[in-house]
């Protein structure tokens, strides 16, 4: 893909923005990073040459002054919400932050269960983190929110929620996804802070909506697709607009949310420092961009991308169909449509061609690979590995996995594990592959392709096995399926 943003400039551009707004807080800041702080794959996608663990190495140039404050939503745990990118649950994830930040030396204090009601699940998980040593707290619905700020702002409102013990200076919020709490835990931190007589600040970490970009750049328009299960909406950021006459973009929440910022630093310094949600933002993310046509590329392949997965999702009961219409409206917004992913013609051709499920992959260099179902192959296995013949400069015809291999496999899956289906997954072809090129030199070469695999294209006929997906997933493949089961 042709890069179009400056990952070099982003980091310095952005480090030194933060810097300055650390110091104008003389006691403590509360950070909010919007956005996933570590494997943001969605901004890699959609901004061509961001690295998706930038945010992290930011944090490093201050690691003796931060400590990491981990959110999540009891509901979002209750409903088991899997991270799509990554296919795994807000909870599991929560554990996989820990242990990602503690890996690169960062003081992760505790996690907060937010919107707690006693939820089963979410009581369970606070005792999981417990038992690792974890500190937990509660944060609460609280009635009236965000409108009725003298009761949420009070005793009864964010009076009611645990403070959350915190040692050093800079205070980094952050979450497993979008509707996790941050905003709210970073004010109610400020009313508990103002309570015993402690300074504190609260900034934001921003990375979308882009501010200065339009409202309905792909770009944006992208972010929105990402949010769509969650009815967030762009909109012109109308307090940006009174106070200095120029138009900047922000979204829903924190604009509705702002009122309630305002009178927490009202209480808190007699006065708002920020004008506006915008003002309270930090992100470079618009200066940083080398070429625009390419991010709105790649923004529209992601919004069509979101609308594959959701029409999936509603298949599986997931999503309701509002969410389809919102997606289908970005699209025409974006002034995108279905037929902009290249690989789904080929795989819905493959497939109409053999009877049977079908995939296509778009390699680097833009050739197109498919996939079928076989005796020994599902349609996902063959495709990844006519891919890696591809990539390898082998011929087509070659059979990198000698029967003598596949055999056992079949065998043990039929005849032990009760399995109906002999086709190998495509885990099961990666471990068969490895095997061989112990002895087989062009098994190994076709191995040795598997990083190139990063970023591609890949459309399957049918929704995909689990088993399928996760790999494709870990292989950094963007993957997108027709909303139908296997027959």
């Amino acid at each position: 893909m042709k890069q179009g943003f400056d990952h070099d400039k982003y980091i310095s551009t952005q480090s030194a923005h933060i810097r300055e707004r650390i110091a104008k807080f003389g006691g403590k800041l509360y950070l909010e990073f919007g956005g996933k702080l570590y494997d943001d794959n969605h901004a890699a996608r959609v901004l061509p040459g961001f690295q998706p663990d930038s945010k992290l190495r930011m944090l490093l140039e201050l690691k003796d002054q931060v400590e990491m404050v981990v959110v999540i939503n009891a509901d979002d745990i209750e409903k088991n919400k899997i991270r799509g990118d990554l296919g795994i649950t807000y909870d599991r994830d929560v554990i996989r932050l820990i242990d990602v930040f503690r890996g690169f030396g960062l003081y992760v204090s505790s996690v907060v269960l937010t919107r707690f009601s006693g939820q089963s699940m979410a009581k369970a998980f606070s005792s999981r983190l417990e038992a690792m040593d974890i500190k937990v707290y509660h944060h609460y619905d609280i009635p009236g929110y965000p409108a009725n700020i003298g009761y949420i702002v009070s005793d009864e409102g964010y009076g009611k929620n645990d403070f959350i013990e915190t040692s050093r200076s800079l205070v980094v919020v952050t979450a497993p996804g979008p509707g996790s709490g941050k905003l709210a835990t970073c004010m109610s931190q400020l009313y508990h802070e103002h309570k015993r007589g402690v300074k504190a600040g609260y900034a934001k970490f921003e990375t979308f909506p882009v501010w200065n970009l339009p409202l309905n750049h792909p770009v944006n328009l992208a972010y929105e697709a990402a949010t769509a299960d969650l009815s967030d909406v762009n909109m012109i950021d109308p307090f940006h607009l009174e106070a200095y006459g120029q138009t900047t973009v922000n979204y829903n929440r924190d604009v509705e949310a702002f009122p309630v910022l305002v009178a927490m630093f009202e209480r808190i310094l007699g006065e708002c420092p920020y004008k506006s949600p915008t003002d309270m933002g930090v992100n470079m993310v618009g200066s940083c961009i080398l070429d625009d046509e390419a991010c709105c590329e790649a923004s529209r392949q992601e919004i069509v991308r979101r609308y594959y997965a959701a029409l999936c999702d509603q298949k599986q009961g997931k999503a309701d169909y509002n969410q389809i219409l919102k997606l289908e409206l970005l699209m025409k917004k974006a002034n995108v449509t279905e037929d902009a992913r290249r690989v789904v013609a080929p795989a819905l051709e493959k497939a109409e061609q053999t009877g049977k499920p079908a995939a296509a992959m778009e390699l680097p260099d833009g050739q197109i690979v498919t996939g079928k179902t076989s005796n020994l192959l599902g349609a996902s296995a063959a495709l990844l590995l006519n891919a890696l013949k591809t990539l390898a400069g082998l011929d087509d015809a070659l059979h990198l996995i000698a029967p003598e291999v596949i055999d056992p496999i079949q065998h043990l899956k039929v005849d032990h594990l009760g399995n109906r289906n002999p086709r190998l997954h495509t885990d099961e072809v990666l471990i068969a592959l490895s095997i061989c090129a112990a002895t087989d030199p062009k098994a190994e070469l076709a191995m040795e392709q598997l990083g190139k695999l990063r970023g591609c294209e890949v459309h399957s006929s049918v929704i995909l096995s689990p088993v399928d997906e996760k790999i494709f997933k870990r292989l950094g493949v963007n993957i997108t399926c027709q909303p139908r089961y296997k027959a």
